[in-house]
């Protein structure tokens, strides 16, 4: 078993963007480890914003090769909240809310969860488009993301 200071340090700023709300979607991931930077995206042609920010998320998550003390900076208000509040209910629940309906976008959220179980996870939220300077590179990966589907 390691130490946890042995863990490697990770941050890391994710967004989505989408072109309509279903449309054209891209999302990207900024990565950093002491000195080192990895850029991601990636884009789908029919898709929401919310499958973009959580699958910037799940994506980032995905391209470390081994447990980490990751830190996530996110705009996104859902994300945020379904890590921090609702996934507890929703997994005690069997991924139905509290209004007896199916999560939506339970494919990802699923995904994010087991993506998480890996890590030492750490959530920051940040104003999207308000000079946060790994938020804006997130962001512009993400439109990116978009070209690459166009």
């Amino acid at each position: 078993m390691s130490d946890e200071n042995e863990k490697p340090v990770i941050e890391m700023w994710t967004d989505g963007a989408c072109k309509g709300n279903p449309g054209l979607g891209g999302w990207g991931a900024l990565l950093k480890a002491g000195e080192h930077t990895k850029e991601l995206y990636g884009g789908d042609p029919l898709t929401t914003n919310n499958r973009m920010e959580l699958t910037a998320v799940v994506e980032a998550l995905r391209a470390l090769k081994k447990p980490s003390a990751v830190t996530i900076h996110v705009d996104s208000s859902y994300v945020m909240n379904g890590m921090k509040t609702w996934i507890v209910g929703w997994k005690r629940n069997g991924w139905t809310t509290s209004a007896k309906k199916p999560v939506k976008n339970v494919d990802l959220w699923q995904a994010l969860d087991a993506e998480v179980t890996k890590h030492d996870v750490r959530w920051v939220w940040v104003k999207g488009h308000a000079g946060d300077p790994g938020n804006e590179r997130a962001d512009a990966l993400a439109n990116l993301g978009v070209d690459s589907v166009r």
